[in-house]
């Protein structure tokens, strides 16, 4: 929430199973908004996010790039400049704006970038510095199931959990 006031995207990152993309689709849900999931994986090229960038911006869904550290690094070069200047016409409050392949696009400042990404796993990029700045990181945790049951246990009148 706090990075789609800043106007910026949100990153969780973390290991697989602590829910980074869930919390995204549940958060949209609860404000009302649609949420797209994109898993992506190294055979994505930049013409192709470069269309669900421009589609994300026009329609004011949310979209979620799972597991998007799977990308190749030059394709996570030229998206950091689109993702830029999408962000940037957002911060602006521009009604509509000159993509980066050139089509004129208009913008509904409702939509929102989510990266979620698994860090430490092999074939797994580094995101570029270009691309880190127009994200707010959030770092997620595996939960600790006993407490959250023992607690629940309490919550619900047992004395002992």
């Amino acid at each position: 929430a706090q990075a789609l006031h800043m106007s910026l995207g949100a990153a969780p990152a973390g290991p697989a199973g602590t829910g980074k993309t869930e919390s995204v689709k549940d958060m949209g849900r609860c404000l009302g908004k649609f949420v797209v999931v994109f898993n992506c994986s190294d055979q994505m090229d930049f013409r192709g996010l470069g269309r669900i960038y421009k589609g994300l911006a026009q329609s004011g869904c949310w979209g979620c790039f799972d597991e998007f550290n799977r990308v190749e690094l030059p394709v996570l070069s030229v998206a950091a400049q689109q993702i830029a200047v999408v962000l940037s016409c957002k911060k602006e409050r521009k009604k509509e704006f000159i993509f980066t392949d050139g089509d004129v696009v208009s913008l509904d400042p409702e939509f929102g970038l989510f990266l979620t990404m698994n860090p430490g796993y092999a074939g797994r990029q580094e995101l570029p510095e270009n691309l880190k700045i127009n994200f707010r990181t959030v770092a997620m945790m595996v939960p600790d199931y006993a407490m959250i049951a023992e607690i629940m246990l309490y919550s619900s009148g047992f004395v002992n959990a």
